[in-house]
């Protein structure tokens, strides 16, 4: 049983090429926005997790203000301090990760 659930898991990664949300408390206007700025840098930089951070955090930091935080990866937790209503988790492509949120 979880031989087939593990291959069920790999079949839909590998079908997955949208954006997952996992979770925000972003308003709708800024979700957008930090949305489009983390799926061009993680197409963008698939391979280079530090470009694809940095260039997610200089526009964030242009657009909305510094200090934002930026982590990119394919398996990791987390438990972090946040400003309310900046907050972005979400999934890119099925399996890139990325974890934005400002202090």
């Amino acid at each position: 049983m979880a031989d087939q659930q593990f291959e069920d898991m790999e079949a839909f990664l590998r079908v997955a090429k949208y954006t997952l949300v996992k979770y925000t408390d972003m308003h709708s206007e800024m979700k957008e926005e930090a949305m489009d700025i983390c799926i061009t840098a993680v197409e963008k930089y698939p391979n280079d997790g530090e470009k694809c951070t940095q260039m997610i955090k200089d526009q964030m930091d242009k657009k909305f203000g510094a200090p934002w935080h930026v982590v990119v990866g394919k398996g990791f937790s987390y438990e972090i301090t946040y400003e309310v209503r900046n907050l972005l988790y979400i999934y890119v492509g099925g399996r890139t990760a990325v974890l934005l949120w400002k202090m």
